[in-house]
């Protein structure tokens, strides 16, 4: 149908219509979204103590706090007030107290719970308007999120409209808001798990952040910051999980104080080291307590809620490729974590702002599952090779191919080739072994290969087995090396990849987390001259395993 003039000029009219009735609606909703607040003159400490306004009490913690400054610049704040009907004298009094008594015992401002737990908690950097269309997420200055809507930031309702001051916007609350702490911060509430936030604690550093500090004016050639930012820095953080961060998710096994104690005592003698030790009862203080520590932190990005009714998989543990890779067992992954025995079994689940606590008052890990692990020392290392006698030097590394019978029945696919000096020498090859504890019981083995993974021609020579002797050299206390016999003859399989058990030893001193090790292994061709034509005088090695025993 064709539209006359006179339907065009209606139609032109109805859309016009429209389009102002869309053009008020949209109008109205962006002034309610920006024009809440009420004008007000001041700043916002001047607004926040006026005594005819209801945040008499409020205004005294700031004062106390050293805040009145702060909120009496120029730099933009929105401030959750506590009206005074809400938030007494005594509630101010007492955070006003426990601001004095941890300044007095030389706790900075960063660290001070009157400051961080409840000044800052009330406070955000710059401008934050309310309106009815308000859904999202507010960072106060303490870094804590909470939800803020129309008519509630976290679980308080918002009692006033904003007031614009010369400096920013001022809320009042039904109440102060409750304070929800991360993992690392209610170890240190909790009177059951402080032992380990003091530990974790040691290790803490504050580091100014200029990135997240408010420039001020430059006087004197030097920057002034409005608002300077300290960032927490954590070596133990920066390796197991930040615990402490409100960005992350984690799950964290804690033993409580008395579990902690008696895990101390028990670890500790597994990490007896030289007394000639740099830094000795450092190193006995920080291992004992990282060894039922290490693998109790589990992030969101390895675990979710349900894959951990199946398996805890902590921050220490290697991907299943590098464990592929290097050959290792699956250490710091737990089965069936929730189950009868499993590691979380009978433990109390305390919520935090970025996860969860797990308090243990009968901690389940296990010693062998964590830091009492198998070491092995590649054969073909020659970092690990100390010393040879009566051996031709260099020695070979072979490197096993994919068409050779024995590819991947070697680990790492190469192996070392110790020949002798002369035809009729006894070829001696002494390894370092690393990262070993004391008053540990462990099998030592060797891992000896035939002739024909290198060379699968050399038939007759991998027909003979080889005849070893062996002996474990350890540092005692006093960081000599002691040398037994060698003894324990074993005799290899011939033509196979053959792991002999040469003895098995309780190691005196822990060379854990060292750079020199303390303990030698060395391993001797034990073939006569009359015995040449039945037994290989040449050395093959894969690799050498200290393995504990349970």
């Amino acid at each position: 149908m064709m539209m006359t003039n006179n339907m065009k000029a209606k139609h032109s009219l109805a859309v016009f219509g429209l389009l102002c009735t869309l053009n008020m609606a949209c109008t109205d909703t962006w002034n309610e979204h920006y024009d809440t607040a009420v004008a007000d003159s001041g700043t916002l400490w001047q607004k926040i103590s006026d005594p005819q306004g209801n945040t008499q009490q409020f205004a005294r913690v700031l004062e106390a706090c050293g805040y009145k400054e702060v909120l009496d610049g120029s730099q933009t704040y929105t401030v959750f007030a506590p009206a005074d009907d809400t938030f007494s004298a005594q509630q101010a009094d007492s955070v006003i107290a426990l601001y004095n008594s941890e300044k007095a015992a030389g706790q900075t401002d960063a660290d001070n719970k009157a400051v961080k737990q409840f000044v800052q908690n009330h406070i955000a950097l710059y401008s934050h308007p309310v309106s009815s269309l308000t859904n999202d997420t507010l960072t106060l200055m303490n870094r804590k999120y909470y939800p803020l809507s129309s008519q509630k930031l976290g679980g308080c309702t918002l009692t006033s409209a904003a007031r614009l001051c010369s400096n920013g916007l001022l809320f009042t609350l039904s109440g102060k808001l409750n304070y929800f702490p991360n993992i690392f911060e209610y170890l240190g509430q909790d009177s059951e798990t402080d032992s380990a936030y003091q530990f974790f604690r040691r290790y803490s550093i504050y580091e100014f952040d200029e990135t997240k500090s408010v420039v001020g004016d430059v006087i004197d050639g030097r920057t002034i910051y409005l608002d300077s930012v300290s960032t927490l820095t954590n070596r133990l953080f920066d390796i197991y999980g930040r615990i402490n961060s409100e960005d992350s998710t984690y799950w964290m096994l804690c033993p409580s104080n008395d579990e902690w104690n008696r895990l101390v005592s028990e670890y500790s003698p597994y990490f007896n080291y030289p007394n000639n030790v740099a830094k000795r009862d450092s190193l006995v203080y920080t291992h004992t307590r990282l060894a039922f520590m290490g693998g109790t932190i589990f992030s969101a990005s390895r675990n979710t809620e349900k894959s951990l009714q199946d398996s805890a998989v902590s921050t220490m543990a290697q991907s299943a490729l590098i464990r592929s890779l290097l050959d290792t067992e699956p250490y710091y992954i737990y089965a069936k974590p929730y189950a009868d025995g499993g590691i979380f079994s009978g433990t109390q689940d305390v919520a935090c702002s970025n996860g969860h606590v797990l308090k243990a008052r009968q901690f389940g890990v296990s010693m062998y599952d964590t830091f009492m692990q198998t070491v092995k020392v590649e054969a073909e290392n020659l970092a690990s090779q100390d010393n040879l006698v009566d051996a031709i030097d260099p020695v070979t590394i072979h490197q096993v191919t994919t068409s050779n019978p024995f590819y991947g029945k070697v680990s790492g696919n190469s192996f070392v080739e110790i020949k002798p000096s002369t035809p009729t020498s006894s070829v001696v090859v002494r390894y370092s072994v690393p990262n070993l504890l004391s008053g540990m019981k462990y099998d030592v083995m060797a891992v000896f290969v035939p002739a024909t993974a290198a060379d699968t021609l050399a038939r007759e020579e991998a027909k003979k087995p080889c005849r070893v002797v062996s002996r474990v050299a350890q540092t005692d206390q006093n960081g000599k090396l002691s040398e037994p016999p060698l003894r324990n003859a074993k005799t290899t399989q011939a033509g196979v990849v053959d792991t002999v058990k040469m003895s098995t030893v309780t190691i005196s001193t822990c060379s854990y987390g060292l750079t020199d090790a303390l303990v030698k292994l060395d391993i001797k061709s034990n073939v006569q001259e009359t015995q040449l034509s039945t037994y290989s005088n040449t050395l093959r090695l894969d690799c050498i395993i200290f393995k504990p025993v349970k």
